[in-house]
């Protein structure tokens, strides 16, 4: 929903303690087009998510559920990683292959259990 405010100017925005965000390029959409937002949280943060009741959620709101769920068991939630779509529902079994994926990519680039990823 659009709420019509204004963007920030630059200056205006200020760095947010324990709380890291950048883009990048990972050819999910487009060539050479920055294509995803990934944001890591410092050990020992805390999130909470709230999501659909509908029983034909989209994969990645299933895993982020399963991945809410498992608490501190796999380290917590440490990184969220977001691609330009944001639409990843009526996918099926590939969404659930894809959203998984995406967190193994991450997961091994940021050196994290995948678990410690919810996929956007």
């Amino acid at each position: 929903m659009s709420v019509n405010l204004p963007l920030p100017q630059k200056d205006q925005l200020k760095p947010v303690q324990g709380f890291e965000m950048g883009i990048a390029q990972a050819g999910i959409k487009k060539a050479n087009r920055k294509d995803v937002l990934v944001m890591t949280l410092v050990p020992g943060s805390q999130l909470a998510g709230v999501f659909t009741l509908n029983r034909f959620c989209a994969a990645p709101v299933q895993v982020c559920r399963e991945h809410l769920a498992l608490g501190d068991a796999k380290g917590g939630i440490r990184a969220l990683v977001v691609n330009t779509g944001n639409a990843n529902a009526g996918t099926g079994e590939r969404g659930m292959r894809d959203a998984l994926a995406t967190c193994d990519a991450l997961a091994q680039e940021l050196k994290l259990n995948p678990e410690q990823i919810l996929p956007f």
